[in-house]
């Protein structure tokens, strides 16, 4: 995923002159090619990401547009005042962009885990919080997010994601849940990159001669209340992130449940409210936590057993 979003980004460069990228000590050969065409746009700012932000902030209230990348959780909760303050507050339209979200570094440890950065992003006045499950919706939302004239968040995976929606998908906007698989029995919600474990667990359950509806979340904020309010046809909902359970995109969608008393059985699976001390692999934490393909259909056919 992150070399779509530096071929996008590189595509996006020539089409805007105002576009201008900024990293943290990273990337920096993934981005020769954006160097090498615009060698005064591109902004190596070193091991100082809240440094970062406010640079970032700063070009932006000149009038330029300013995409920041590194590692999630120093895009986000190192420098978490200089967002809220320094963009936020200035509602500065920049794109920050987090890559590795969720446990895509697992092998490093929990100061490379991000799972709570949808949780507090979500919280800021103006910010939007996107999380594409593939390279296609992330080349159409970082296409629009450069026309936002606020902030906007964009969580990415790593390396080796699988294309999982359509090529010739068009519908792909920022606030537009984007349906992958239609279904009739119940509500497969996730953001993501998991969601290439979500569509196994949906194979799963229809061999039980289970049709989920697959959806892909990948604005947490604004959600798609259009969607929601019609997908009430549906008596069970469950909301798959690569994120914690608290603060989350299943806790999102609850929050508006009860606000619009919206009634159904909704179950949020995510990661516990806890820090992992344990280092394996990607695939080896999400099974680890049950978000393995495998694992979410046989949560899904417990409670399904149960309605």
């Amino acid at each position: 995923m992150r070399n779509a979003f530096a071929e996008a980004v590189t595509l996006l460069a020539e089409e805007n002159p105002n576009l201008v990228l900024l990293t943290a000590d990273i990337g920096n050969r993934l981005f020769d090619r954006f160097k090498l065409r615009y060698p005064d746009r591109f902004y190596n700012c070193g091991v100082a990401e809240s440094n970062m932000i406010s640079v970032a902030a700063g070009l932006a209230l000149c009038g330029l547009r300013p995409i920041t990348y590194t590692i999630t959780p120093f895009t986000t909760t190192r420098p978490f005042e200089q967002i809220r303050v320094g963009v936020c507050y200035h509602n500065a339209p920049v794109i920050i962009v987090g890559t590795g979200a969720g446990l895509a570094y697992a092998e490093l440890g929990p100061t490379h885990h991000s799972l709570e950065d949808l949780a507090i992003l979500r919280t800021l006045p103006g910010m939007k919080v996107l999380a594409p499950c593939d390279s296609i919706e992330l080349n159409s939302l970082l296409k629009e997010a450069v026309t936002e004239t606020s902030a906007v968040y964009i969580r990415i995976g790593k390396k080796g994601e699988p294309i999982l929606s359509p090529l010739t998908t068009t519908d792909i906007k920022i606030g537009k849940a984007h349906t992958l698989r239609p279904g009739r029995d119940l509500l497969l919600l996730a953001t993501g990159t998991i969601m290439q474990e979500v569509l196994l667990a949906g194979e799963i359950l229809q061999e039980k001669g289970i049709v989920s509806e697959i959806v892909s979340v990948h604005t947490i904020k604004p959600l798609d209340q259009d969607f929601l309010r019609k997908a009430s046809r549906f008596k069970l909902w469950v909301v798959v992130e690569e994120h914690g359970r608290i603060g989350g995109l299943g806790s999102a969608i609850s929050e508006w449940r009860c606000q619009e008393n919206v009634i159904c059985r909704q179950i949020n699976l995510g990661l516990p409210d806890e820090f992992i001390h344990e280092v394996g692999s990607q695939e080896y934490m999400r099974r680890h936590y049950g978000l393995n393909g495998e694992e979410v259909a046989k949560t899904i056919l417990y409670h399904w057993d149960r309605l």
